[in-house]
């Protein structure tokens, strides 16, 4: 073990740093530090030996120049056990510094403040933290490094109970917590200089950096027998689920939490009042309504086996006759804005329902979309184009209806949170029936008609992808389907328009594919 006879102790966050750095005085620790922090610690009563002393060379360039000096650097780098070492040491009048107490200046709470400017954020890059936390981390077999003020107490029980000791096992634990904290600020840094500079001359960096940091430890994966946890990314202004309240309820599940985010993405596809309840991924009913509890109530209509174990996502606040709607159905999520005080006390009567209030959802997507493949991830941009599906003209001879052209509207947006290949069958304020992931656009098209609970007469049908054939529209239109919106591409246009000529159906073309696995 490594007894600690003297300590460096300089921190931009000083909540507890005044009573380690008091414990660590009466164990006999001389106590090293630099500007705010040793002001803080003198305001304490704790003695202080001004870091500029120590090395014999002034603070300069406002703060920015230190530590960054041979007296600190080889006190931290300097071999215990390695001869040459502690002459080198001695040679040039360099003491052991046995502990570095650091954390680094707010770049992350800085750059997250809306509008703050690059000047700013430059200077709060720090540059003599981190390389202090290196220093120490490497020689961890000599030196203890604490860069979490959560890990005080800890090392000072040990220290109580060894006599100034700190075990080679702590002192492992703590210095691969410094580089995984410094890596991340370094990723937070690369990632806000690559915002600020628009992407660069590239879409997608040389180098890709995830500033991520670990939220919670899940129960276990897709799967019971798969581990998981959460992180979170913590991008300036962006939308971010771990913003949510969570009001009551069991904690968030890996499912949960993946469920809860396309339900989230669905309902913003609206401004409308809508509810989204999503099933294993995809939505299993989707409808607008005057309030949250007639949207749900239109939702949940479409499949209510489906939906029963879902997640809800609404886009207004949820009052108490929606809730009491909800209740009548086993839910295992429901997110929205805001919830009413009635709505709230409502959903106390089943305690496990996982509330989550997330008042400010029209924030943007940060980041890009990623999925992991075997050996690394394939990045993309957020689906978030849109098409003005009122503008949009007809290629067949009829013309769509103004309610058939607004059913069109509500029916893409849904298509484009179904997994492919999509089919929706919707009117103008609600889905009815959803083919999901097939292999073949038909038998999407079976799947999604054999689902709806209700004559599908009137309704119009939202495609993914474009129709490679006329099969496909001679299948809808034997289930009453009048109008159809599709992308459009595929070499058999003419004859899928055909089709809908023969059959009296209206069809846009948007030129946008919605594919999504």
């Amino acid at each position: 073990m490594a007894k600690v006879r003297r300590a460096l102790l300089s921190v931009s966050e000083k909540s507890g740093v005044a009573e380690l750095a008091r414990e660590l005085e009466a164990m006999g620790v001389e106590i090293l530090s630099t500007g705010g922090t040793a002001r803080a610690l003198r305001d304490a009563g704790v003695t202080v030996k001004d870091v500029s002393e120590h090395t014999g060379f002034p603070e300069m360039m406002e703060g920015r120049l230190k530590t960054l000096h041979p007296k600190i650097h080889g006190g931290l780098l300097g071999r215990r056990d390695r001869p040459e070492d502690v002459k080198d040491m001695e040679r040039h009048g360099i003491a052991p510094i046995d502990m570095v107490v650091v954390n680094l200046y707010p770049f992350e709470a800085t750059v997250s403040r809306p509008g703050v400017a690059l000047a700013e954020a430059i200077e709060n890059i720090d540059i003599g933290g981190p390389t202090m936390l290196r220093s120490a981390a490497k020689n961890y077999a000599d030196v203890t490094v604490v860069v979490d003020p959560a890990d005080y107490a800890r090392v000072l029980e040990e220290m109580r109970a060894t006599g100034g000791e700190v075990t080679g096992e702590t002192r492992f634990r703590l210095a691969r917590k410094v580089f995984a904290h410094t890596a991340r600020y370094d990723a937070l840094i690369a990632e806000y200089l690559e915002g600020v500079a628009g992407g660069g001359e590239e879409a997608f960096p040389g180098s890709l950096t995830l500033a991520l940091r670990r939220k919670s430890i899940l129960r276990y994966g897709e799967n019971p027998h798969q581990r998981a946890a959460a992180y979170e990314t913590r991008e300036p202004g962006a939308l971010s689920l771990f913003d949510a309240d969570i009001l009551q309820g069991k904690e968030m599940s890996f499912n949960n939490y993946c469920d809860t985010h396309a339900a989230l993405l669905l309902a913003l596809e609206f401004t409308e009042p809508v509810c989204a309840i999503i099933k294993h991924n995809n939505p299993c009913g989707v409808a607008l309504g005057e309030g949250p509890a007639d949207a749900y109530v239109k939702a949940a209509r479409t499949d209510p086996v489906s939906a029963f174990g879902g997640v809800l996502a609404f886009n207004v606040p949820v009052d108490e006759d929606a809730a009491r709607e909800i209740l009548k159905m086993f839910v295992e999520v429901v997110i929205a804005p805001d919830f009413a005080a009635g709505a709230v006390k409502a959903f106390g009567a089943k305690p496990n329902i996982r509330l989550l209030r997330l008042p400010d959802m029209r924030k943007p997507l940060g980041g890009f979309d990623l999925k992991s493949i075997a050996g690394g991830v394939v990045i993309q941009d957020w689906d978030t184009r849109e098409v003005d599906v009122a503008s949009l003209r007809a290629v067949t001879r009829r013309q769509p209806t103004e309610e058939e052209r607004e059913a069109l509207d509500f029916a893409w947006r849904v298509s484009k949170h179904v997994k492919s290949n999509a089919i929706v069958y919707a009117f103008r304020d609600r889905t009815v029936g959803i083919g999901i992931g097939q292999t073949s656009r038909v038998y999407s098209a079976r799947v999604g008609a054999i689902n709806a609970l209700e004559p599908l007469d009137g309704t119009v049908v939202a495609s993914d992808g474009f129709f490679p054939f006329r099969d496909g529209i001679d299948g809808v239109k034997k289930v009453g389907v009048t109008a159809v919106i599709q992308p459009g591409g595929s070499v058999k246009d003419a004859e899928v328009i055909e089709a809908a000529d023969q059959h009296d159906i209206a069809m846009l073309l948007t030129g946008v594919r919605h594919f999504k696995h």
